[in-house]
């Protein structure tokens, strides 16, 4: 009866844990923030080192109207018209945006993946259809936003959108067009008043950048984009901070961003990662040859790897040639003493649960319904961030290190995976039964220790006083895949120390590109 009840007890515990987690990792929102307040404007932005574009003048955007013509004061009286008529509704999404742009599209961008994070499920006849970016509408909708989708897709709108507001900044600098709240006294400024100049507008910018990015990335969701871009662009000008002609000198810049990057994105091998029934069985074959055991997948029926040639994605931080170069040593033998000794660890942690562990897998946890590993971070740096007084500039290059990291990770991760093909514990032993899900691809390396070791190693070096921390939720994370019965020692270790590898690449991108 004891026995009974203690079981009944940690399967309860394991459900509120769930249902917590889901609550966590599906809002991400930050509704109530007080205005984006910089500590400085980082006006000389315009000079720092860009991602994909030559430099901050690849785009031209001419010159504003002079702010004595009628075009301009006619902007001007707009947006009087637009303040005497405001409704609580606006004010509301006024103080909502004004909270910085980059942290609510990054929001927005979470709540995406979550929504997407959906493996499909079979037909009648066993068959696992694929998304297609063609017909993103029809069963299963494109994308499948599981990790390294999740990871691509935090990377670029990041990078678009810190290249674009260089490229604004540099231009803001150059017209140094003064906000209209300073150029006319009869507008109020809505938000945080600063001596940024308003053109082009950032806020247009990003949504303009933000929104060409999801063509690409998130097909189904355009109008959805398209809504949001109008609700920014307007919330500008109705806080007085921008005309219309600095709205539509912003949208446009940050489209043709966008268009050179996505250009980038289509040839980055990405579309050809989930690979081929060819590929997936000379995956398995070259481990059976070498006398190892191969990974399988145990659902029922067996599904395809997740994006096994992802390996090959080209990467942001450093070339292909890394990507090899970064590739761990192998796991341990699947018929030695060591991967016995590490299996039999890993039934222990989930024949013996503890309340803490449960806790730690949970939150861990990232699965299906969620913005995946990468928005866990995501979620950690946007915190942290929002209390550091950032500019949007700023802002931008800071998420765009940690995302650029987080791809990196999950492109040598997958690289990993794929080469040694290492089964995970439940496929050896099957009386391991995991405290969470089984993912459908390989155990060496885990993919939450290389993502975790990247975005703390990167978080620790744009917050150093944080380092410590950073760490220490690297190792939990790291450890919760253990203690969920879904990876070795090994895999943690050494993914955790690959990440890190990862991670210093960024790091070494930060100490050059002018910011600091």
């Amino acid at each position: 009866m004891k026995k009974i009840f203690l079981s009944t007890l940690i399967i309860i515990v394991v459900i509120i844990a769930a249902q917590l987690s889901c609550s966590k990792v599906t809002s991400g929102r930050t509704d109530y923030l007080p205005a984006l307040n910089p500590s400085k404007t980082d006006i000389d932005a315009g000079s720092w080192k860009t991602v994909f574009l030559t430099g901050p003048t690849e785009f031209s955007v001419a010159a504003p109207v002079a702010v004595t013509t009628p075009a301009y004061i006619a902007e001007l009286n707009e947006i009087k018209a637009l303040q005497k008529n405001i409704t609580k509704e606006q004010e509301e999404k006024i103080a909502y945006w004004g909270a910085g742009g980059v942290l609510r599209w990054n929001e927005l961008m979470r709540e995406l993946v979550a929504k997407y994070n959906l493996p499909p499920y079979q037909k009648a006849d066993g068959v696992y259809p694929a998304p297609s970016a063609a017909n993103p509408f029809a069963y299963p909708l494109f994308p499948f936003a599981n990790p390294p989708y999740a990871a691509r897709a935090y990377a670029y709108i990041s990078a678009a959108q810190y290249d674009a507001l260089v490229a604004a900044w540099h231009y803001k600098k150059l017209y140094n067009r003064a906000a209209p709240y300073k150029t006319d006294v009869a507008i109020q400024a809505k938000l945080q008043p600063t001596d940024l100049p308003s053109y082009p507008s950032e806020s247009a910018v990003l949504a303009g950048v933000t929104a060409e990015m999801m063509k690409l990335l998130f097909p189904g969701e355009i109008a959805y984009i398209q809504q949001k871009l109008e609700e920014q662009e307007l919330t500008s000008i109705m806080a007085g901070a921008n005309t219309r002609g600095d709205v539509e000198a912003g949208e446009a810049l940050g489209r043709l961003v966008a268009q050179k990057i996505t250009a980038r994105a289509r040839t980055d091998k990405a579309g050809a990662a989930i690979g081929t029934p060819a590929d997936w069985a000379q995956i398995e074959n070259a481990v059976t040859a070498k006398g190892e055991i191969a990974w399988i997948s145990l659902d029922n029926p067996k599904r395809p790897p997740m994006l096994p040639l992802f390996g090959k994605v080209k990467p942001c931080l450093f070339d292909e040639a890394t990507t090899v170069a970064l590739r761990p040593l192998p796991p341990p033998s699947t018929t030695s003493e060591q991967l016995k000794k590490e299996t039999a660890e890993i039934l222990d942690f989930v024949t013996h649960p503890t309340r803490e562990r449960i806790r730690i897998v949970h939150f861990w946890a990232d699965g299906v319904g969620t913005y995946a590993p990468p928005g866990h971070w995501n979620a950690i740096a946007a915190e942290d961030f929002i209390t550091k007084n950032f500019s949007e500039v700023r802002w931008a290059r800071n998420m765009a290190l940690v995302n650029m990291a987080l791809m990196d990770a999950a492109i040598v991760c997958w690289d990993t995976k794929n080469f040694y093909s290492n089964p995970r514990p439940t496929q050896m032993n099957p009386a391991i039964k995991t405290l969470t899900g089984i993912p459908n691809f390989q155990a060496y390396i885990s993919g939450h220790s290389t993502f975790s070791g990247a975005a703390a190693s990167i978080l620790g070096y744009i917050i150093p006083e944080r380092a410590t921390a950073y760490q220490a939720m690297a190792l939990e994370a790291s450890l919760s895949r253990m203690y969920g019965g879904i990876h070795y020692r090994s895999d943690c270790e050494v993914g955790l120390t690959t990440g890190q590898k990862v991670g210093s690449y960024a790091i070494a991108r930060a100490k050059t590109d002018g910011a600091d």
